[in-house]
């Protein structure tokens, strides 16, 4: 049967009633609660069991795998719309230690994990694809966006079991993210090492659930245009529509000219939503763009990507790569809790703990994942972490599309071993500089 408009509709309302079950079951089951899962991850375990590659009672169509290469240009185009421009005098400043830090969390994922795989795991399991090892920093540090991308990269390129493995890569990693999260702010708070939390009990009830009260609750600024002329959100959400149909446009144009090369969407969409952001900004209409509606479009985008995403994994696929996949994965934690446990008391003797729980969240999960956490030991923002990580991330989030656009294609070509070389030489020279700009520090200072 063909694929209708219809089709599409019925996969979105599915997915939709699927994170409505996902948010009264994250308010109502307490065991659910005390898992901290999203009410996406819910709804997609929800989507695994009941859909097409479980037990077959929802009727989602065969594209369903499709979508999140879709969503993912939503996510990248708007990311530049959203930031804020460098400050290189913060940078070098109090900033700097949080970009080192975060950037070497993620380069080492890409580059060890390849470097890894090809000496450890491909030897082993000769039907192995070569890049194998990147299924590690495609789910973890990428998530599920990032997932979408590799695995569709990979998928056009003969390896079609990719996306089913990344997309289990960034699941394990988001439960490895909360449930271990969770379990090292208990035995945190219990030794001390939190500044903020004492007891885990006297958790706010709205971190539990995901319901936020009506005192708690903080008000929203959208109406940068009138809606007798546009509705304000139709106006941001045409901006992202646009900015992620001109990167599919570039692809396509690219692909004319060049056939053995193809550029993913998402890296050229976030290269039209920089230039739209040059436009903007030049134009002075930057002022009518909301970066915080923005960023709630393209968390919605996120929220239906990972719904898709784990609903769409084949679990026989998955089985048959279990033992390296966890041998994998392992080694990702791994990396994970060296930053966590022991780097970041040499890049923050302050607030160690809280900056160092903010970077498992997201190394091993996401960005949102990391921030839950930090706000489960840091409530009110005290520690300044989130602050600093906003700043460090705009010089990081190009060096994340880089990563994601020529590892897998390095990898295509045969080149592996250049990527190798490329990443562990940029992690040497970004410690180099934290030993020359003072980032690492011998014993704390007074916190602040």
């Amino acid at each position: 049967m063909s694929f209708t408009p219809w089709d599409f509709f019925i996969d979105f309302g599915l997915a939709a009633v699927l994170l409505i079950a996902g948010t009264i079951l994250r308010a109502k089951v307490k065991s659910i609660q005390k898992l901290f899962l999203p009410a996406s991850i819910i709804a997609g375990f929800l989507g695994l069991l009941l859909g097409p590659n479980g037990l077959n009672i929802l009727p989602f169509s065969n594209q369903i795998s499709t979508y999140p290469a879709i969503l993912i240009a939503f996510i990248f185009g708007a990311i530049p719309l959203t930031a804020n421009a460098i400050s290189w005098k913060k940078m070098k400043g109090r900033i700097g230690s949080m970009w080192a830090y975060s950037q070497n969390s993620m380069i080492l994922m890409w580059g060890a994990g390849l470097l890894f795989a090809l000496l450890f795991i491909n030897p082993f399991w000769d039907q192995l694809h070569a890049g194998f090892g990147l299924i590690l920093a495609a789910g973890f540090v990428g998530g599920h966006g990032t997932a979408a991308a590799v695995g569709d990269m990979f998928s056009k390129h003969g390896w079609e079991d990719a996306t089913s493995l990344a997309m289990t890569s960034a699941t394990v990693g988001v439960l490895a993210a909360i449930l271990l999260g969770v379990l090292f702010i208990k035995v945190g708070a219990t030794k001390g090492y939190t500044s903020y939390l004492t007891d885990f009990k006297d958790l706010p009830n709205e971190l539990r659930t995901g319901l936020i009260p009506s005192h708690a609750r903080q008000p929203v600024k959208m109406d940068t245009v009138s809606p007798i002329s546009i509705d304000p959100f139709v106006l941001h959400f045409s901006l992202v529509i646009f900015i992620a149909m001109g990167g599919y446009y570039l692809s396509k144009w690219g692909e004319a000219l060049f056939p053995q090369a193809t550029i993913p969407i998402f890296s050229l969409a976030f290269i039209v939503g920089l230039a739209v952001k040059k436009i903007l900004n030049h134009t002075h209409s930057d002022q009518y763009i909301n970066a915080h509606v923005v960023s709630r479009i393209s968390g919605s985008a996120t929220d239906f990507l990972v719904t898709f995403g784990i609903a769409s994994i084949r679990i026989s696929v998955v089985l048959d790569y279990i033992t390296p996949l966890v041998i994998l994965l392992c080694f990702g934690l791994i990396i994970a809790f060296i930053f966590f446990a022991v780097i970041s008391k040499k890049y923050f003797p302050d607030y160690w703990f809280e900056r160092g729980i903010f970077n498992w969240g997201w190394t091993t999960g996401t960005v949102a994942m990391g921030i839950a956490l930090l706000r489960i030991v840091d409530p009110h923002s005290e520690s300044k972490t989130l602050d600093d990580y906003g700043l460090a991330y705009i010089p990081i989030a190009p060096v994340e599309v880089l990563l994601v656009t020529f590892g897998p294609l390095l990898v295509i070509q045969s080149k592996s071993y250049l990527f190798i070389i490329v990443t562990l030489l940029a992690s040497t020279l970004i410690f180099w500089l934290s030993y020359k700009n003072k980032w690492f520090k011998k014993k704390a200072t007074t916190k602040q």
